[in-house]
């Protein structure tokens, strides 16, 4: 149950993170709505606690965890890249964009495969 709990998180970071960068592009009066400079922060917190549950849940830390730290760190530069694909505009802003669906996938692969270097 909190595993299915921590995947729908995910994907509704996912997509809103996607939602928010095209009302950035087209729309970026709309940003300074409340919810929605609350709701990422609320969300991402969600992604957080059911992650550190889960790792807690599963008895992770016992065994080698470098794929939580790399897991973390990922997420610190998705949240960098997110947050100039979000204020920055044209190409910079799709730049980080891109980066930020790199890292998404990145995280993901990891924590299916827990192998940091899985593409070796």
């Amino acid at each position: 149950m909190l595993k299915h709990m921590h995947l729908l998180f995910v994907a509704v970071l996912v997509i809103s993170f996607i939602g928010r960068v095209a009302i950035a592009e087209l729309k970026p009066v709309l940003l300074e709505q409340k919810w929605l400079k609350i709701s990422p922060h609320i969300i991402a917190s969600l992604v957080l606690l059911t992650g550190f549950a889960l790792v807690f849940q599963g008895g992770w830390l016992s065994n080698e965890f470098a794929w939580i730290v790399a897991k973390l760190l990922m997420l610190l530069v998705y949240i960098g890249l997110g947050i100039l694909a979000i204020r920055q505009s044209g190409r910079t802003r799709w730049l980080a964009f891109g980066g930020a669906l790199f890292c998404l996938y990145y995280i993901s692969k990891v924590a299916v495969t827990k192998q940091v270097f899985f593409f070796f």
